[in-house]
C-alpha cells in the first residue's frame, strides 16, 4: 500500500512524464503499424509487378507464336518459288525464314515456363524437324535442279499432314496463353485493389502519427527545461569520460605503433618473397637459354660439318657429298623446327588452323608417343563414336598433346598408366575457367604419377615455372599449352593429387562450320592484266635481305617464273606503279618502314588482282598475328619444293589451262 501511495504520489507531483511516456507507447505501436503497412504496400506492389510481367511475358509469347507461324508460311512460300525456278533466290530466302522459325521457337521455349506450355512447344519442335525434313528433299532436289522431281516432291510435303499439326500446336498454345492471360489480368485487378486499400489506411496512419507528433512536441519542450536541470549533472559525468578516452587513446596509439612494425614486417617479406621469385626465374631462363644454345650449337655443328665435308667430296665423291648435303639439310630443318615452337611460345608465329579430327589425331600420334614415353608406360585411349571436329592448327595440338605425354612420362619415372580420352562435351557459362557456354571437344591426358601439390597447381601455367629438379625443365611445356590453347579459342584446366597423378585437359571449341570452311571457294581475282603462259609467272619479291632476295629469286627462276626483285614497300609500290603485270607478289612480313601487311593492304586497294603470299620468320612488331589468319603463307626458312607448293596454292588456274582442260 506504501509503494502504491509512493508511486501515485509520484505520478501526481510529474504529470508530463507519465503522459510522455502513454505518448512514446502509443507512437512506437502506431510506427510498427507503419512499417507493417508499408511492407504490406511494398509486397503488393511487387505482386503486381510480377503480374504485370507475366502479363507481358504471356503476351510476347503469343505474339511469338503467330511470328512462329508467319515465319514457317513464308518459308514455304520461298521454297515453291525455289522449286518452280532454282535461278532465283527463293532457296536462300526459304534457309533464312527456316531459321528464323526455328530460333523463334527456341526464344517461345524460353519464354513459357508453364509444364503444359512446354509440353506443347516440345511437340511443336519435333513437328517443326519433321516438317524441316520434308522440304529438304524437296529444297535438294530444287538446288539439283532435278525440275519436275523438286516440285513433285514439295507437293507431296505440301499434302502432309505435319504442317495442319503445326498450326494445330501453334493455335493451341496462342488458345492457352490467352487463357493464362484473361486469368493474369484478373489476378493483377484484385493485387491492384489491394495495394489501394492498404494505400487509403496508411494515409490515415499518417495522420494519426502527425496528430502524436505534436503531442509528443509539447512533451518534449517541457522536457527540455528539466534536461538543463540534470545537465550539471552530467558535465561532472564528462570529466570522467574525458579521462577515460585519454587513456583509451593512449591504448590505440601503443596498438597502431604495434601494427605498423607488424606491417612493415610484412613487406618485408613480401619483398624477399618477390626477390626470390625473380631469382628462380632467371635460374630458369639461364636454364632455357643453355638447352636452347646446346640444341642450336648440336644442329649447326651437323650442318657445318655437313657443308664442309660435301665440300670436300664434291669432286672426288658427288654421291658422299649428297650425302652430306643431306645432313646438313636435316639439320637446318631441325632449327627451324626449334625456332618455330619458340616463336609459337611467345605467341609470334601464326597458327595455320583447318579442320582436325582430334581423336584420328591422337590415334595416329600413338607410335610417335609409344617411342618418346619408353615401354615401362602403358598407354590407354578412349575417344568418342561421333567426335566433333574442331578448327585448329594439327601441328600445335599434336605439340601439345606430346608434351602433355612428355610430362606425364616425368612424373612416372618408375612406370605407371597414361590415359588420352578425346570427348564431346557441353558446358555452362564459368564451368571451365573464361569458356561460354556451348560444345566443346575436351582432350585429356591422366597419368598415375606423383601428382602436383596444391599450392603449386595456380602456378602451373606460369613462364619458367616447374617442378621439376634443376636440369630437367625449363617451365615452357604447360605454358605454351595455355598459349595454345587460348589462341584457338578454348582454354586448358588441370586437376592433380599428391600420389594419385594428374589430369590436364585441352578444351577446343566445337568447328560446325568445317564442311563450309573445306568447302569455300577462293575469292574470284579480277582485274589481272597479266597472262600466264606455259606455266611460268611474273612474280614480284620483296625482301630487304638481299641474300634472302638472291636466293628467293634463284629458286623461282629454277622453277621456270620470271621474278623481279625490290628491297622494300615503297620500292615494291613504285614498280607496280611502273609495270602492274604481275601474277604474284611474295612479301617479307618483317621490314623496315612499311611492314609486308601494310603493303598488302596498299596493294589491294591499288592492285586488287594481285595475289600475296607473305614469306616470315617471325611475325613480331609486324603486326598482330590474327591479321596473317586466312592469308597464304609460306615460313622461313623453306625449300625450293615448299615454295613451288606454295605458289601453285597462291595463284589461281591460269584462262589457257582452264580453256585446254574443256
Amino acid at each position: 500500500m506504501a509503494e502504491g501511495a509512493s508511486a501515485a504520489a509520484s505520478r501526481a507531483a510529474d504529470p508530463s512524464g507519465w503522459r510522455g511516456r502513454w505518448a512514446s507507447a502509443v507512437a512506437l505501436i502506431a510506427a510498427i503499424i507503419l512499417v507493417a503497412l508499408l511492407g504490406l504496400v511494398t509486397t503488393s506492389k511487387e505482386d503486381r509487378d510480377a503480374a504485370l510481367t507475366l502479363e507481358r511475358n504471356t503476351y510476347e509469347a503469343m505474339q511469338l507464336a503467330r511470328s512462329v507461324e508467319l515465319s514457317i508460311a513464308r518459308a514455304e512460300a520461298s521454297m515453291g518459288r525455289f522449286v518452280l525456278d532454282p535461278e532465283q533466290q527463293s532457296g536462300a530466302l526459304y534457309y533464312q525464314e527456316w531459321r528464323l522459325a526455328g530460333r523463334q521457337i527456341a526464344q517461345l521455349n524460353t519464354l513459357l515456363r508453364d509444364a503444359e506450355q512446354q509440353q506443347r512447344v516440345t511437340e511443336l519442335r519435333r513437328l517443326f524437324a519433321v516438317r524441316g525434313q520434308e522440304l529438304a528433299v524437296a529444297a535438294e532436289a530444287a538446288r539439283r535442279r532435278e525440275g519436275m522431281t523438286g516440285l513433285g516432291l514439295f507437293y507431296r510435303a505440301a499434302q502432309s499432314e505435319t504442317l495442319p499439326q503445326l498450326s494445330a500446336q501453334l493455335e493451341a498454345i496462342v488458345t492457352a496463353g490467352r487463357q493464362t492471360l484473361e486469368q493474369r489480368v484478373r489476378s493483377t485487378e484484385v493485387v491492384a485493389e489491394q495495394t489501394d486499400r492498404l494505400t487509403r489506411w496508411l494515409g490515415w496512419l499518417a495522420l494519426l502519427i502527425s496528430a502524436l507528433a505534436i503531442a509528443l512536441s509539447y512533451w518534449a519542450y517541457r522536457a527540455f527545461t528539466e534536461r538543463s536541470i540534470a545537465q550539471s549533472e552530467a558535465e561532472s559525468e564528462h570529466e570522467r569520460a574525458g579521462e577515460l578516452e585519454q587513456a583509451v587513446e593512449e591504448r590505440t596509439r601503443e596498438l597502431s605503433e604495434a601494427y605498423a612494425r607488424l606491417q612493415a614486417e610484412t613487406d618485408e617479406r613480401a619483398a624477399a618473397e618477390e626477390k626470390l621469385r625473380q631469382i628462380q626465374k632467371m635460374e630458369a631462363v639461364g636454364a632455357l637459354t643453355g638447352g636452347i644454345a646446346h640444341d642450336f650449337n648440336n644442329m649447326l655443328a651437323v650442318v657445318v660439318g655437313g657443308l664442309d665435308l660435301a665440300r670436300r667430296k664434291l669432286k672426288r665423291d658427288p654421291d658422299d657429298a649428297d650425302q652430306h648435303l643431306e645432313n646438313a639439310m636435316e639439320g637446318a630443318t631441325r632449327a627451324a623446327a626449334l625456332t618455330r615452337r619458340l616463336l609459337a611460345f611467345a605467341r609470334a608465329e601464326p597458327l595455320l588452323p583447318e579442320a582436325v579430327e582430334p581423336a584420328g589425331l591422337v590415334l595416329d600420334m600413338l607410335e610417335l608417343i609409344d617411342r618418346t614415353i619408353g615401354e615401362r608406360i602403358r598407354v590407354h585411349t578412349t575417344t568418342a563414336p561421333d567426335e566433333w571436329p574442331v578448327w585448329a592448327d594439327p601441328t600445335g595440338l599434336e605439340n601439345a598433346v606430346l608434351n602433355l605425354c612428355v610430362n606425364a612420362r616425368d612424373a612416372m619415372p618408375d612406370g605407371g598408366d597414361l590415359n588420352i580420352a578425346v570427348e564431346n562435351v557441353t558446358l555452362q557459362a564459368g564451368e571451365v575457367g573464361t569458356l561460354e557456354v556451348g560444345d566443346y571437344v575436351r582432350i585429356a591426358v591422366a597419368d598415375t604419377g606423383s601428382g602436383i601439390a596444391p599450392e603449386h597447381l595456380e602456378r602451373v601455367f606460369e613462364p619458367f615455372f616447374t617442378t621439376k629438379p634443376v636440369g630437367k625443365g625449363t617451365g615452357l611445356g604447360l605454358s605454351q599449352i595455355f598459349g595454345f590453347a587460348r589462341q584457338s579459342g578454348g582454354d586448358v584446366a588441370i586437376r592433380s593429387e599428391l600420389g594419385q597423378g594428374t589430369e590436364v585437359a585441352i578444351y577446343l571449341p566445337r568447328a560446325r562450320d568445317v564442311a563450309e570452311r573445306a568447302a569455300a571457294p577462293r575469292p574470284a581475282q579480277t582485274d589481272v592484266s597479266a597472262e600466264r603462259q606455259d606455266g611460268a609467272a611474273r612474280i614480284l619479291v620483296v625482301e630487304d635481305d638481299p641474300r634472302v632476295s638472291r636466293a628467293t629469286v634463284n629458286a623461282l627462276t629454277e622453277l621456270g617464273h620470271a621474278p623481279v626483285a625490290v628491297a622494300s614497300g615503297h620500292a615494291a609500290l613504285n614498280r607496280l606503279a611502273e609495270d602492274p603485270d604481275f601474277h604474284l607478289m611474295i612479301t617479307d612480313v618483317v621490314m623496315p618502314e612499311m611492314t609486308g601487311v601494310e603493303l598488302a593492304r596498299e596493294v589491294a586497294g591499288r592492285h586488287p588482282g594481285l595475289r600475296v603470299l607473305f614469306v616470315t620468320g617471325y611475325v613480331g612488331e609486324a603486326g598482330s598475328v590474327d591479321e596473317l589468319a586466312g592469308a597464304e603463307l609460306l615460313r622461313k626458312p623453306f625449300t625450293v619444293a615448299q615454295l613451288a607448293a606454295a605458289i601453285e596454292q597462291a595463284l589461281p588456274t591460269p584462262p589457257s589451262y582452264e580453256a585446254a582442260a574443256e
